[in-house]
Parts: structure tokens; C-alpha cells; sequence
């Protein structure tokens, strides 16, 4: 296969999702009577001055952050066709507990923020090892106890928050827990936009920014160049399989979630480091359900979710203009959901298109499963395509293997 055409083919869930969301959602507007093509040009329209123009940059730039590592957090447990739909409860816990602990010591700048940061991997993940350790010893299913479990975790949250860990005055219209010292705040980048020869638009560029970019290059070598990623997918396409081949499929959900909540507990770093300095009852919520949005948009790639955080960050900005011009909020709501739908359709779309490229012998056996949307429903047929596993067994016999396999199983 043509490097077009893998490209080609990573695209085309994403793109048509787009594509398909945009049509829904104009003919959904057409039908309230709004105009969709006013809707886009408002949202497209980013002032007429640099600076406007750079400050609506900058705020999208800013949301996409913990989007991404959203998503990121999300992806790791997909890879391994886990949902960890517990991302929102980890990071919400890990962002006060961080707070709290940041506040009451004082250390160099430096070491106060990565004091802060390990504070909140550390909550987070051990929050989702409680998620692993019920499924690999009483086979209970991740989805209900990650749900569950973020009820558990606003509600720890909330008490923490009113009680040990509250800082503002009695009589506060906005509680909130004390402000972390200056040493613990996070540089913004605005340094950097002026090098570039933009203008300092008057809010904060993230330095956070720069940890989620390394954050994603080390995710997407970990899972793709490493012997950890390999049995990470091979325990999730068959835990079986893998097993049979020396790999401790349950040690690798114990390892996936932990690592999961570990990237959950960053979620809320940005905007804790680099705004707000505190955790209030207005802290930002939501990002660990949108993160599921934006995995499965990105397919589950660092590189794809960087873009899907974008177009998320993008919508969510959209919000202020469509208020002012008397624009229903609803529309950037219609425009998410149907992006949602759209993703889940183009998805399969995209799976039976290199599926059949693969059974005429134009694509190897791994198409599907190597873009790690693999989920649970998959064989290990795939994982040892690119191994010493799968020596001597064609592309076209791995894929015809994988399809009776789901026959059978009735998938």
C-alpha cells in the first residue's frame, strides 16, 4: 500500500465525520430557522485587529490542552479495547487533591509545579487502579465501575472541597480552595508569540502547552515503538493469545489503566497552573466526557487527537460570538453530538473499506487494527502481522481469518 493511501485511509473516518456533521447540523439549524451560513461565518470570524484575532487563538489553543490530554488518556485504554469513561471523576479528584497539597507547602518554583503535577498523576492513577484491579479480580466491567466510581469521586471532591481543603472566607459566593503560591504557577508563553512577531493578546498562552506536546510524543513512541505498546494491543485484540505467547494479559490492564489515570490526572494542570491557581466550584467540567469525543475522532492517535482537541477547542470557543450575535447556545451543542455520531459511522465505514482492500491482498492484515481503534470485538489475528507470530501467513488469510473468527462469535 501507497503511503497516499494509508494516508488516505487514516483520514477518511475523520474527515466524513466532519463532513457528515456539518450537513446534519445545517439542515438541524435549517429547520429552527437559524441560518447556518451566518452561524459558520460567526464562528470562522476571529476580530478585525491582530490582537482580537491572536487572543482568539489563544483561547482555543488553551482549551485544546486539556482536550488533548483528554483524549490522550482516553486513547491508552481504547488501545487496549478498555473505556475508561472514568477520566472525568480521576481528574477532578486529582486536580483538588493537587491544589490542596500545593498550597500548603512551599518549595522552588520548579520543583512546586512538578511537586503539583506528580501530586495529581499519582491521585489520578491510583483512582483508576481501583477500576483494573475490580476487573482483573472480579471481572467486573470497566465501563460500570469507571461510572460509578466518578460519582464517587465528585462527591469526595465536593466534601474535600467545602471541608478539609477549603480556603475561602464563610459567606463566599465561590468556594474555593487556598491559592497555590506564585512558585507553583506555570510560565505562560506570550514570550514566545512575540518572537514570532504576533501581538500579546491580553490573555495567557499555557506553558502547559509544551508539557502535552512532549506528553504526546511520549504516549505515541510508548504505544507504537515500544515492546509495551505490542503486548498492550496483542493483550487487547486476545488475552488469550496473548497469554499463550508469554504476555500477562491481566498485569497489562493493571498497566493500561494505571497509565490511563496517570495522563487523566493532567487534565486539569492547565488551567490550575496557568489560571486559576486554585480549584473552585466553577473549575472547569465536562473535558473527561469531550476526551472520549476526541479519541475516538483522532482514532485514537496522539497526532489525530491533537486535531480533534482543535476542532473541539474550536466549538467551544464559538460559544461567546454566537451568544453575542443572539445565536442559540444549542447550535455548538447540535454541532459536538452530531460529530459524535458522525465519528461512530465513519468509523465503520472506514474499518470495511480497508477490511475489503486488505482481503484483495492491497492492504496487510493489520490495517484495521494497527490505526488503534481496535476494540474489544477484535482478534489477535492482526497483532502478529508485524512479528515473528505472524511470519509465513499472508495479509489476505489474516483478514479472512479475523472475519470468520467475528462470524462466529456472532460480532
Amino acid at each position: 500500500m501507497t503511503v497516499l493511501r494509508r494516508v488516505g485511509l487514516a483520514l477518511l473516518a475523520p474527515v466524513l465525520a466532519v463532513v457528515v456533521a456539518v450537513v446534519i447540523s445545517s439542515a438541524v439549524m435549517a429547520a429552527l430557522q437559524v441560518d447556518p451560513l451566518r452561524v459558520f461565518a460567526v464562528m470562522v470570524d476571529f476580530g478585525d485587529t491582530p490582537s482580537q484575532q491572536v487572543t482568539a487563538i489563544v483561547v482555543v489553543l488553551n482549551r485544546a490542552v486539556p482536550l488533548f490530554l483528554a483524549g490522550l488518556a482516553v486513547a491508552i485504554a481504547f488501545r487496549m479495547g478498555l473505556f475508561n469513561i472514568g477520566v472525568e471523576g480521576q481528574y477532578r479528584l486529582a486536580t483538588i487533591v493537587a491544589a490542596g497539597l500545593g498550597a500548603a507547602v512551599t518549595l522552588p518554583g520548579p520543583l512546586h509545579v512538578l511537586f503539583i503535577v506528580v501530586v495529581a498523576m499519582a491521585v489520578a492513577s491510583i483512582w483508576a487502579g481501583i477500576v483494573a484491579v475490580l476487573k482483573v479480580t472480579r471481572g467486573v466491567s470497566e465501563v460500570i465501575s469507571s461510572i460509578m466510581l466518578n460519582v464517587i469521586a465528585l462527591g469526595i471532591a465536593s466534601y474535600l472541597l467545602t471541608g478539609p481543603l477549603r480556603g475561602s472566607p464563610e459567606g463566599a459566593s465561590i468556594i474555593s480552595t487556598a491559592e497555590i503560591p506564585e512558585s507553583g504557577w506555570m510560565p505562560a508563553l506570550n514570550g514566545v508569540l512575540g518572537v514570532l512577531g504576533l501581538a500579546n493578546p491580553p490573555r495567557q498562552l499555557y506553558g502547559f502547552l509544551l508539557v502535552a506536546l512532549v506528553v504526546g510524543v511520549v504516549i505515541a513512541v510508548l504505544l507504537n515503538r515500544t515492546r509495551f505498546g505490542f503486548d498492550l494491543r496483542a493483550a487487547g485484540l486476545s488475552p488469550s493469545a496473548a497469554s499463550a505467547s508469554g504476555v500477562d494479559a491481566r498485569g497489562m490492564v493493571v498497566k493500561t489503566m494505571l497509565l490511563s489515570g496517570a495522563v487523566a490526572g493532567l487534565v486539569g494542570m492547565p488551567d490550575l497552573l496557568g489560571s486559576t491557581h486554585a480549584y473552585t466550584t466553577d473549575f472547569t467540567s465536562g473535558l473527561g466526557f469531550l476526551g472520549i469525543a476526541v479519541a475516538l475522532l483522532g482514532r485514537n492517535r496522539p497526532i489525530g487527537i491533537a486535531f480533534g482537541a482543535l476542532l473541539f477547542a474550536f466549538l467551544d470557543r464559538s460559544l461567546v460570538p454566537l451568544q453575542i450575535q443572539d445565536f442559540p447556545a444549542s447550535v455548538v451543542t447540535i454541532i459536538q453530538g452530531t460529530i459524535v455520531l458522525a465519528v461512530v459511522v465513519a468509523n465503520e465505514v472506514a474499518r470495511r473499506v480497508a477490511l475489503r482492500s486488505a482481503e484483495r491482498g492491497s492492504a496487510p492484515a493489520t490495517a484495521v487494527a494497527g490505526d488503534g481503534s481496535a476494540g474489544p470485538g477484535q482478534t489477535a489475528g492482526g497483532a502478529g502481522g508485524g512479528t515473528g507470530t505472524g511470519a509465513g501467513v499472508s495479509p489476505t488469510a489474516g483478514a479472512g481469518q479475523r472475519s470468520d473468527e467475528r462470524q462466529g462469535t456472532g460480532a
